[in-house]
């Protein structure tokens, strides 16, 4: 008979790696009786071509290999922008301080020690798929509605996956490169991370970490915090950001965008012309274009639309 872990999981793919053919035979058994995908591989190069081609759910990695040993694979893992989000979870012997530390720092989210046993492995598996699962969902949503967000790990300050606006905002404000490969998490973000750390599970609220470049200013605040990734919201407050920001979550012209931004910000149609350069008439014409696009009929219900959707330093 199944688990009721497999009911739960039966779609998610395993990947387990170690250079010992018993224990994979043992674990992979396991996990396919529980209703896993299982997939093997027996060195730390084969599993870093399984995990970029295959994308498993969870890695299953042995710390101690020949050639390349499970710390430098799950580095890695970290380093490639097509492997970053899976969870890894460490199998050892070597329970001293310095290797557990050690596998964290990696990037690991757990570790289990041998001899290996299936129930509490299966159990890890869960909980840490359950995570992955919500984490994945929360960037779907935001990638849909075009938000800044990133996940990180704070036992490292790795960072996991970030949408297409926090890309962007990364990219312009500490100078990082498109691709996430090989990005070292900026001095500044790791730092603040460090300070939440202190703090999490106290009484005080999580302050944020502002940065101002030039007329502009990026907000970073905590969104979600766990065990295994933090999320992480980014917020850019400056008049032209969050008039782009209206382009492209409610599908408006440049214009369109900033004659909401600016009404709702409690500006008249006169005053928005001003601003624009164009005639109370004309400014009206475009608000009956994006009350329409909105599905409004009034300044009030468009404010409390766009407030509900995105946030502005109104």
């Amino acid at each position: 008979m199944r688990s009721p872990i497999s009911t739960m999981n039966h779609s998610a793919t395993v990947l387990i790696v170690d250079d010992v053919l018993d224990n994979l035979a043992i674990l992979h058994d396991a996990l396919n009786e529980s209703g896993f995908t299982v997939l093997v591989a027996n060195s730390g190069y084969k599993a870093l071509q399984i995990a970029k081609e295959m994308q498993p759910s969870i890695i299953l990695l042995d710390a101690i290999m020949p050639e390349m040993d499970g710390f430098q694979v799950c580095v890695k893992l970290k380093e490639s922008m097509d492997t970053s989000h899976i969870p890894v979870v460490f199998m050892t012997g070597l329970t001293e301080v310095e290797h557990v530390a050690a596998a964290f720092q990696a990037g690991g989210a757990d570790y289990v020690t041998k001899p290996i046993r299936p129930k509490e492995v299966l159990a890890r598996i869960s909980s840490h798929l359950q995570t992955a699962k919500m984490m994945g969902q929360a960037r779907n949503v935001l990638d849909a509605f075009g938000q800044a967000a990133m996940a990180i790990t704070p036992s490292n300050g790795q960072l996991v996956w970030q949408t297409p606006l926090a890309r962007k905002l990364m990219q312009n404000y500490f100078g990082l490169e498109a691709s996430m490969s090989s990005i070292a998490t900026p001095p500044a973000i790791l730092k603040w991370i460090e300070q939440i750390s202190t703090l999490k599970g106290g009484e005080q609220s999580m302050p944020a970490l502002t940065l101002i470049q030039d007329s502009k200013k990026l907000k970073l605040s905590v969104a979600n915090l766990s065990d295994e990734q933090w999320l992480i919201v980014l917020q850019e407050e400056s008049d032209a950001a969050q008039i782009e920001a209206l382009m492209t979550i409610f599908k408006l012209t440049k214009r369109e965008s900033e004659v909401l931004y600016w009404t709702i910000k409690g500006k008249t149609n006169r005053d928005v012309g001003d601003i624009l350069g164009s005639s109370p008439r004309t400014v009206n014409k475009h608000l009956e274009h994006v009350f329409s696009k909105l599905g409004v009929e009034t300044r009030t219900a468009a404010a409390s639309l766009v407030t509900s959707r995105i946030r502005l330093a109104i």
